[in-house]
């Protein structure tokens, strides 16, 4: 079975988000929220639901690109901000029946110094118990640096929070723990296969640049080779400039059309 391909909420004006998405073959969005942007209001909560139910028939999953925003920071005050914000952006995906949301630990940040590892455990826990009792997967993000860019440490914070996984190609690939050699890519996911519902596709990401799609589909085949093997089927093409993103489309329309109905087995071979 075909993964569906989603894209970013690229476009701010939903109807033209929905006309491209359709247009060139996404079956959904992944919506990025935005902390400056959320619905304060009665108003503007209602406005913000009309937007997603517009997007029918993309489904549509949801994801917290926040940065600083830390379940496990050291100051208590801190950790309790993000852990509302988490619980009302929740409480928003459960009134559109979303059931999953994306979530991240350290993100935008050089140093997991100011977190505490028993906080972000601990917290991330009730998040993810909360997210539960209102019908929402929290889906922890790896990133390509700090602990969940350690798939050691990333496997400890799936386990021991409950929470499922969303799993980065691009920063699994841009990782210190992948170019050292330390670890294998294949090793963010193998420990829990079965909590794995969202990826994120492209190549890898530099900083101060961003995400780079693959300027050919052997750079990244190894890997989505990996998520077919582990029957993850929902890809966002996490790339927001368009002429990259409907290029890497191409390719992997290209790709499965040629891998998915093949009967010939597969070597796993993940790319460098």
């Amino acid at each position: 079975m075909n993964p569906k391909l989603a894209m970013c909420n690229i476009f701010p004006e939903v109807n033209k988000l929905r006309t491209f998405a359709l247009d060139h073959g996404f079956s959904g969005i992944d919506w990025s929220f935005d902390t400056g942007t959320l619905p304060d209001t009665p108003e503007q909560e209602t406005e913000w639901l009309n937007s997603i139910s517009a997007l029918v028939p993309l489904e549509v999953r949801y994801h917290c690109p926040f940065y600083r925003t830390d379940l496990g920071h050291e100051d208590p005050s801190e950790a309790k901000a993000a852990e509302t914000t988490f619980r009302r952006i929740i409480q928003l995906v459960s009134k559109v029946k979303g059931q999953y949301l994306t979530i991240h630990i350290g993100l935008g940040r050089d140093s997991t110094e100011p977190l505490s590892w028993e906080a972000t455990t601990d917290n991330l826990a009730r998040v993810v118990q909360f997210g539960a009792s209102h019908g929402v997967k929290v889906c922890l993000e790896n990133l390509a640096s700090g602990w969940t860019s350690r798939p050691d440490l990333f496997e400890k914070l799936v386990r021991r929070s409950g929470a499922a996984v969303t799993f980065d190609i691009g920063h699994a690939h841009a990782s210190e723990s992948i170019f050292s050699h330390h670890y294998n890519i294949e090793d963010f996911v193998t420990p829990h296969t079965d909590r794995v519902f969202n990826a994120h596709v492209y190549h890898t990401e530099i900083p101060g640049v961003g995400h780079m799609p693959p300027e050919r589909i052997e750079v990244i085949e190894g890997r989505l080779d990996l998520l077919q093997d582990i029957g993850c089927r929902w890809w966002v093409l996490e790339v927001r400039e368009i002429d990259g993103l409907l290029g890497m489309k191409k390719m992997i329309d290209s790709y499965l059309a040629r891998t998915v109905n093949s009967e010939e087995p597969r070597q796993l071979s993940v790319d460098d």
